[in-house]
């Protein structure tokens, strides 16, 4: 089988090569983050138990699917700028910054993790916006923006849903 050797496409876009290299730096550790965080909200999803098991179960479920729709459209943003993006379950672990859930936790306990993890995951979201913005990235900071609001309103459903516990 032969390697391949590093390369940029040759995607048109008006974007400077650097400026397309940062997006990129930026880009490629929320791609690592939302497999870490999608993984996370499965497994909580499928491990879930106690008297609220249906409502968490959905809600986690739903949670996922749209963690999930978030990867092919960032690592396609990527791609389009003519930069390589993650290529294996070594480079996410290598590039996530979220903790991966290991041991087995009670349901409150589960949501709490997620909480916590959806506000870093918002933190850096934000953080690539920026760089995004300050690039004149327009069409990344647009869907940066969606996944934004998103995950805000993930963050309030688990919030509101750990309270007078």
């Amino acid at each position: 089988m032969k390697k391949l050797e590093l390369y940029k496409l040759e995607t048109p876009n008006d974007l400077d090569i650097k400026a397309r290299h940062k997006i990129a730096e930026a880009l490629n550790p929320l791609v690592a983050d939302t497999f870490a965080l999608f993984v996370k909200t499965k497994n909580f999803h499928w491990h879930m138990t106690g008297p609220h098991y249906r409502d968490y179960h959905l809600l986690l479920d739903e949670h996922s699917e749209q963690i999930f729709a978030m990867i092919d459209v960032l690592a396609e943003r990527v791609r389009k700028l003519g930069e390589r993006t993650i290529h294996s379950i070594g480079q996410i672990k290598q590039l996530q910054t979220l903790r991966d859930a290991n041991e087995t936790l009670s349901a409150d306990d589960m949501l709490k993790a997620l909480l916590e993890d959806n506000k870093a995951f918002l933190k850096n979201l934000r953080k690539a916006h920026e760089v995004c913005s300050n690039k004149n990235d327009f069409a990344t900071t647009s869907v940066l923006e969606v996944y934004i609001d998103e995950t805000e309103r993930r963050i309030w459903f688990l919030f509101e849903t750990l309270q007078n516990k």
